[in-house]
This record gives structure tokens, sequence and C-alpha cells, in this order.
């Protein structure tokens, strides 16, 4: 029986050589991106890009809504200057308005308290006696005569200013004039206040020739 040259083989001690492996056929998902020649981030490379676009993204957002608070405060800031002008505007033609009116009111007082006492001084061309009083916080006179003097201090007579003239008139009259005109009243005479509220009352009474009317 002849032997083979293998068996003769094994007899001395050699062994058969390994058998090679037999490759196994790889999955599509876990081919080698070397081979396939596709870049290995290719899938990620989208969703990097995203998560870097949403930064500037998100900070253009903050940046706008910023402009937006900062510009909604600036018109309420100019709506509230323009509000407290026109107010203050509306305040000084209001003033203005009622200072006119005051004025014409007394324009038209003067006139009427002009035409009330026309022709009704009751001024002496011989009146020798002077009656002193206190009036616009300086001290004026006014010629009188006797008789005229002693109705003055009684309170039967009074004294108008008028252009600049002092007027002897009646009780009465002054007090119509008062009425209509009360800064026009120059003397009125209280017979029943004490004699220190009107010092100059007192037909003695004298001023010095130095003091300056």
């Amino acid at each position: 029986m002849t032997i083979s040259l293998r068996d003769q083989l094994l007899g001395l001690g050699f062994k058969d050589a390994p058998k090679p492996e037999r490759a196994l056929p790889k999955k599509p998902h876990q081919a080698d991106p070397r081979r396939s020649g596709k870049p290995a981030q290719a899938d990620n490379r989208p969703r990097n890009q995203a998560s870097q676009a949403s930064g500037p993204r998100a900070n253009d957002a903050h940046k706008r809504s910023q402009q937006k608070s900062r510009s909604r405060e600036d018109i309420d800031l100019a709506k509230a200057y323009a509000i407290r002008a026109q107010r203050e505007k509306d305040e000084r033609i209001e003033a203005e308005r009622l200072k006119q009116e005051e004025a014409r009111k007394r324009r038209d007082a003067k006139a009427r308290f002009a035409e009330l006492i026309a022709g009704k001084g009751l001024n002496a061309a011989d009146a020798d006696h002077v009656r002193h009083f206190e009036y616009g916080g300086k001290i004026k006179r006014i010629h009188v005569t006797a008789d005229q003097l002693k109705a003055l201090n009684a309170g039967e007579l009074g004294v108008l200013q008028h252009d600049g003239r002092y007027l002897l008139v009646t009780a009465a009259l002054l007090t119509e004039a008062e009425a209509i005109f009360a800064p026009g009243v120059a003397l009125k005479v209280d017979p029943a206040a004490p004699a220190a509220d009107d010092p100059y009352s007192d037909p003695q009474y004298q001023v010095p020739d130095d003091l300056v009317w």
C-alpha cells in the first residue's frame, strides 16, 4: 500500500496549513468610508451647520427684541414730553387769557366809574382847610371848607381818585362807586372807628412843611 506524500509529512510531524477564514460580506451601513470615497462626516455636516447657524439667528432675534424695546421706550418718552409741553402751553395760554380778561374787566369798571362820578364832585373853589389821608402807601391831601371837613370826618362825605384828581363826593355816591371800582376810593371814613385808625381826621393835625408829597 502506497503512502501519500501528505501522510508521510504528517508522520514526520508536519501539520496541515491552516485554512483561510471565509470573509463575511459587510452590511451596507458599515461600509468603509475610505473605500467608498465619501467623507466620514457627510451625514453630520448639515446638523453641525444648522447648530452653528442657530447661534447667530438667536443673537439677531435678541438684538431685534432689544431694539424694539428701546424704540418703544423712546416713543413713550417722546409722547410724555409732547404731552407735558402741550399742557404747559395750554397753561400759558390760559394764564394770558385770564390776564387779558382781568385787564378788560378793569378797563370796563374804570369806564363805568368815570361815567358815574362825572360832574358830581363837591370840591369848593374857596376851600381853605386841608384834609390829609393815606392812599396808595403815601400821604395825600384834599382842600375842603370847614363844614365839608366836619362832614368828611363824620363819614357823610368821602374822597374818590380819578385821573390823578381827588374828588369830594357824598357817602351814597362813594358807596356806589366803590361797588363798581373799589381802587378808586381814596378816603372812606368810618365814624365809629377808633381815632388811632385815622390820625389825620383831627383838624388840628399838622403836617411838617418839609414833608415830601
